[in-house]
């Protein structure tokens, strides 16, 4: 079925957006990534939603926020799938569930635990929340050539953000002993849209990685606000990300 008309809760139509998708979770940081892009416009700003429409190397990329958490995310990835995008690259934020990671570390997700609740309602907990291999290469390539300090693994995605900040706090019994666990399985950071963005664009057939700035350190209890650098930093490593899949995008269609 043919989109005539600008969708519902992002407020985008035909034409809006490009094929690619910067998708940070605050709408404040849409106007951050849009300076990466050549010639980039505000195409609309509806609820949580704000999208910013440029080009890389010529070709139409976007950025648009989701909000928190996975129902914003699963509208959000709908609405544009229906629009034509094809590839998603999550710039977010999150904390550290192991004590190498550090303030500023970069986290590349290969997969991510469904601690949450919004893939539920597409799909049983055993259908697993996996990034696309295309977009986890190529974050992991360009984190290299920035030379910073980045972790590639799963990680785990929660609705209950305080629930892990502050577990000692919540009358829900064992939240600590759980985190204990996770933390022995490796999980090296905690966020609150990854998985719903796997899962949901996997069943639309499309494209999805997410790379995260650690901004709580494991057992800190608090959310902390970095100097901007350290956003600049994973900023330019996602925005040389997407060039890279954009080049090779274009081998592949000469070749065809």
């Amino acid at each position: 079925m043919a989109v005539t008309e600008k969708k519902y809760h992002v407020g985008l139509g035909p034409g809006d957006a490009g094929h690619y998708v910067l998708v940070p979770g605050d709408p404040g940081r849409t106007p951050m990534i849009a300076q990466y892009l050549d010639d980039a416009r505000e195409v609309a700003f509806s609820r949580e939603y704000r999208t910013f429409t440029g080009k890389l190397d010529g070709v139409p990329v976007s950025t648009m926020s989701t909000g928190m958490g996975g129902p914003s995310v699963a509208i959000g990835i709908e609405e544009l799938s229906e629009l034509g995008v094809h590839t998603l690259l999550r710039v977010g934020t999150c904390g550290a569930a192991q004590p190498e990671i550090k303030l500023g570390d970069l986290v590349i997700a290969v997969a991510s635990v469904r601690s949450e609740g919004t893939p539920n309602g597409y799909i049983p907990l055993e259908y697993p929340a996996i990034a696309s291999l295309d977009v986890v290469n190529a974050l992991i390539e360009s984190a290299r050539a920035a030379s910073v300090p980045f972790h590639v693994g799963v990680i785990r995605s929660v609705d209950a953000l305080y629930s892990d900040l502050q577990p000692d706090t919540m009358p829900r019994p064992h939240a600590r002993e759980e985190l204990e666990m996770w933390k022995r399985a490796g999980i090296l950071c905690n966020d609150m849209e990854s998985s719903t963005l796997f899962v949901v664009s996997r069943l639309r057939k499309l494209r999805a990685g997410a790379i995260n700035l650690c901004v709580d350190e494991i057992g800190a209890g608090e959310i902390h606000h970095l100097d901007p650098s350290y956003m600049d930093r994973m900023l330019k490593v996602a925005v040389d990300a997407l060039r890279r899949l954009i080049a090779r995008d274009g081998l592949v269609a000469k070749r065809q």
